[in-house]
């Protein structure tokens, strides 16, 4: 297994970036999300690290192994990189049974007879193929194709996985319990996976940190819970999760606390280092809460049964989107009260 290091990695097409210096390190045996809106360079960086294609500037090292370097302009080809890649359209070959595309990366490697089949038959089973060996892939339902496709990645014990948006193709029941599939085979392995997705509740589920992408740049590379409860810009806050970034208009210090001006009322907020310059709250609906002597009125515009509770879409008197979540039911066109409890705050430049 290994560590992967980016450093200052860019690459452009045809003049216009896609990515721009990149600089991180993904821990060995860490699962790393890959989050960002449609455009945004993941999917870049993930045929960078894979060896499809070459970085217009910077450097990628994965353990002790330099794999690409635009400067000397190194390049170490995909298939000596050992790395399995798992594609969004699952890539395996119809002409071969489920066995078959499994034992295929053992095949070319030329390992003996009993290495390939006690490989294969491991790979199988580690992922509940077993019955389905002798199956052709049409024969299998879209999960079970998925499994093929991460079977023929195990096989090759590879130092790093690479995922593409692998459950982009499969509906809500069936992605929920592939998602079980892959955190149990990274449990198993121990192998470093970099996950692509657009999709936060799954990067939420899965990854120990997640790197928050926009604009070819990484914007904030946290854990799930920090990303969500300590965003460090407007966009991180409005991109993951529901909530409202709104403007600070003033901020207080005092020995207990600290204290900002917000949609007309004076509340406590929450920061980190830069306290005194921060300009924004995050408002996540379980900042605000209701009650009849709040620190501002809203009227209801929109209802969603979420089971169990429900999430409330306000708009406030200054005009300010506000959602808020509760397990009593209101009519829209309802007047509330919202009390604001200590929101994150943050400095917008």
């Amino acid at each position: 297994m290994a560590d992967i290091n980016l450093s200052s990695v860019g690459k452009t097409f045809a003049g216009t970036p896609a990515l721009a210096d990149i600089t991180t390190r993904f821990e060995d045996g860490e699962f790393i999300a890959l989050l960002g809106p449609s455009g945004c360079g993941k999917t870049t960086l993930l045929r960078l690290l894979a060896g499809f294609d070459m970085p217009s500037t910077g450097q990628i090292r994965i353990g002790a192994r330099d794999m690409a370097n635009a400067r000397t302009g190194k390049m170490v080809p995909p298939e000596e990189r050992n790395i399995g890649f798992v594609f969004q359209s699952y890539a395996l070959w119809p002409h071969m049974t489920v066995r078959r595309n499994v034992s295929y990366p053992l095949e070319i490697r030329k390992l003996t007879k009993p290495e390939i089949a006690a490989g294969t038959e491991a790979a199988l089973a580690a992922t509940g193929l077993a019955p389905y060996a002798d199956r052709m892939p049409s024969d299998l339902s879209g999960g079970q194709r998925q499994r093929v496709a991460l079977a023929r990645c195990l096989v090759s014990h590879p130092d790093a996985v690479l995922l593409d948006e692998p459950l982009a193709n499969l509906d809500v029941a069936l992605r929920a319990s592939m998602q079980e599939v892959f955190t149990d085979f990274h449990k198993r392995t121990g192998a470093t996976m970099v996950y692509v997705t657009h999709d936060q509740a799954e990067a939420m589920a899965m990854a120990d940190r997640i790197a928050v992408m926009d604009q070819g740049r990484i914007q904030q590379f946290d854990t799930p819970q920090t990303l969500y409860e300590r965003p460090h810009n407007r966009f991180v806050a409005e991109f993951v999760g529901r909530g409202t970034v709104v403007p600070v208009q003033g901020i207080e210090r005092d020995e207990s606390a600290l204290h900002a001006h917000v949609l007309g009322a004076r509340i406590a907020v929450q920061s980190g280092n830069n306290a005194p310059s921060v300009s924004h709250v995050c408002l996540r609906p379980e900042n605000l809460s209701i009650t009849e002597t709040g620190d501002l009125r809203a009227k209801v515009t929109r209802v969603t049964y979420l089971g169990g509770r429900y999430l409330l879409e306000t708009v406030a008197e200054c005009g300010t989107r506000l959602l808020a979540e509760t397990r009593a039911k209101f009519d829209i066109g309802a007047q509330l009260g919202l009390t604001i409890t200590t929101p994150w705050a943050f400095r917008e430049d």
